[in-house]
């Protein structure tokens, strides 16, 4: 019996090994060409807006804020997205928001540690864009 447990161990690791394999699953699929719903979006926003960044951007250090506005990066090509030709008016506010985005950025406000000049205009742009973006999607998205 003994010369058989070598061979029974042998072959209890080989079946695991052959379960083994470069893949442990399916792979996942990635949103990519996925279009988000308008509920999808209209969460993200809920999300969004409870940072302390959004509620008081005049007195939100901006460097504190970089996560936020990184958060915010997909923001305006998703509302796009939902807005189609149909909502001109949630295009015009998510552009509106790409440009505060783009404001924080280009005056390296991730650096800036008091609140104020440039960096304090963009982050209220920024919320009160992103405050109409939200109106749009909950009231003409997600209600029709």
């Amino acid at each position: 019996m003994r010369t058989w447990k070598p061979l029974i161990t042998l072959g209890a690791v080989a079946l695991v090994l052959a379960g083994c394999s470069n893949e442990a699953g399916p792979t996942p699929k990635g949103s990519v060409g996925q279009a988000t719903s308008p509920y999808a979006l209209s969460v993200k926003l809920d999300a969004i807006t409870t940072d302390g960044c959004f509620r008081e951007p005049a007195g939100s250090t901006p460097r504190g804020c970089a996560k936020y506005v990184t958060e915010l990066g997909s923001v305006p090509g998703l509302a796009r997205e939902q807005a189609g030709t149909k909502h001109p008016d949630l295009v015009a506010t998510a552009n509106d928001l790409d440009k505060g985005i783009g404001a924080y950025r280009d005056n390296h406000c991730d650096t800036v540690p008091q609140p104020g000049g440039a960096c304090t205009t963009a982050l209220t742009a920024i919320a009160d864009s992103l405050r109409s973006a939200k109106q749009l999607v909950d009231t003409q998205l997600t209600n029709h």
